[in-house]
């Protein structure tokens, strides 16, 4: 019999940890390829992980609840053949070799690997932790554990290593361990005791797992992007009036509607092609010029939670493709069904305020990208236009477009830019077109 690993798969490009939600299976179940085995959670979205061997279930490295880094094991199973993996439970320890750099000196230092022993369970991401940190198992025990049954969870080591800091001038000094840390990770954020006023009447609630995500996921973003914002305002008029004139006829054709996202989406993907260097990301030091435009569509959850899925190759798209695209997504993102392949590969993203009635907005950056827009209410309203025979005010469907981006490598130039050549292929859309 063999011993196969299920590692946890990566779920998208800025995703590099999973929460497990619940198992599918029980010690003992067999399991068969592709079947699901474990349901699990990241900051973009909730998945199934199908299972890419068969056999039987022999050991679950994770509970519930537990954070899961991409590429880590998280079960075991037993399946026909020879063994892929040596026994975990009785091979002795090997000892974990790291290099760090004290006072200008490289040397190389032994750190004890640790291991499940007693009954506590500890995870393989806190023993990692552990490990790195030059904990002892004797030490390791005396943690007091918030997870279920006293398991010692992350928070619970990062709390720990925190404290244990901090404690006397006279504790031995540590070796920093040098080490790479995935690019643009979303920390949890650190509670901070707030003092609220007692104002006679009030309900505490707890933030649901997303919400908690979207906080962290948010506060990165503006703790690592120099954020600006360039506004311009947008005549739709001849737009409004192609729409009213398609809508009735596209939607018994095609059984769905014809918003005017996928018409902004369309202009955003023609304007990527005359300013490219606004659907780049940044890592360091380093662009990343991207030759497809992905454009993710921010999209309100009935939980009032936000998702981010992806129209992808959008410059390969015409508009009734675009439209497609933009009402599958938003349909699937509504029911809770959309696929991790769905909300990643994103390079640029837009926000719809206006749906709530807002003017304008400055949006987040979603990370890694360096820009965002959002696109305002579209409201009448009295205009100047200039005509042949002099300046004249008329009543116009008028739009605020804005866009957030990154000045670290996204100057105002070419952020004004941008953004006022999305309005001009708003303004200049084609209303002979047929759909």
């Amino acid at each position: 019999m063999a011993r196969v690993e299920l590692i946890m798969p990566k779920m998208g490009e800025s995703v590099s940890e999973a929460t497990i939600i619940t198992w599918s299976k029980n010690i003992g179940d067999i399991v068969e390829l592709d079947e699901t085995i474990v349901e699990i959670a990241t900051d973009k979205v909730d998945s199934e992980v199908p299972s890419t061997h068969e056999g039987k279930l022999v050991e679950m490295l994770h509970e519930a609840d537990d954070v899961v880094q991409v590429g880590e094991p998280f079960a075991i199973l037993e399946t026909e053949g020879s063994d892929d993996i040596p026994d975990l439970n009785n091979a002795p320890p090997a000892p974990t070799v790291t290099k760090v750099v004290e006072d200008e000196v490289t040397k190389v230092v032994e750190a004890t690997t640790i291991t499940n022993t007693g009954e506590r369970f500890y995870s393989p991401l806190v023993r990692n932790m552990a490990s790195e940190e030059g904990i002892e198992m004797t030490e390791l025990e005396s943690i007091t554990g918030s997870g279920k049954e006293g398991r010692v969870t992350k928070s619970d080591m990062v709390s720990y290593l925190k404290t244990k800091g901090s404690t006397s001038a006279t504790a031995p000094i540590k070796t920093e361990t040098k080490k790479t840390t995935p690019a643009h990770k979303t920390a949890a954020p650190e509670h901070t005791s707030v003092n609220i006023p007692n104002t006679g009447r009030t309900e505490i609630v707890q933030m649901d797992r997303m919400r908690k995500l979207i906080s962290a996921h948010m506060t990165m973003s503006k703790q690592t992007s120099a954020h600006i914002t360039s506004f311009v305002e947008a005549d739709m008029t001849n737009i409004v009036n192609w729409r009213n004139s398609v809508k009735a006829d596209f939607k018994k054709r095609e059984g769905q509607n014809i918003t005017f996202t996928p018409i902004i989406i369309e202009a955003m993907a023609k304007a990527v092609k005359d300013f490219p260097m606004i659907n780049v990301s940044v890592d360091g030091t380093n662009i990343h010029i991207h030759k497809n435009v992905n454009i993710g569509m921010a999209a309100a959850l009935p939980d009032g939670n936000l998702i981010v899925p992806v129209i992808k190759e959008s410059q390969n798209k015409n508009l009734i493709g675009i439209t497609k695209s933009v009402n599958d997504l938003a349909t699937r993102a509504r029911g809770g069904q959309l696929k991790p392949d769905d909300i990643q590969g994103g390079t640029i993203t837009m926000t719809n305020v206006g749906t709530f009635g807002n003017l304008m907005g400055t949006p987040i950056i979603n990370q890694p990208q360096v820009a965002i827009m959002a696109c305002g209410v579209i409201k009448k309203k009295p205009v100047v236009l200039e005509t042949n025979e002099g300046d004249v005010i008329a009543i116009r469907h008028m739009m605020f477009l804005s866009l957030s981006y990154d000045h670290r490598v996204v100057d105002g130039a070419l952020g004004g830019q941008f953004v006022s050549k999305v309005k001009d292929y708003l303004e200049q859309f084609d209303t002979t077109q047929e759909v």
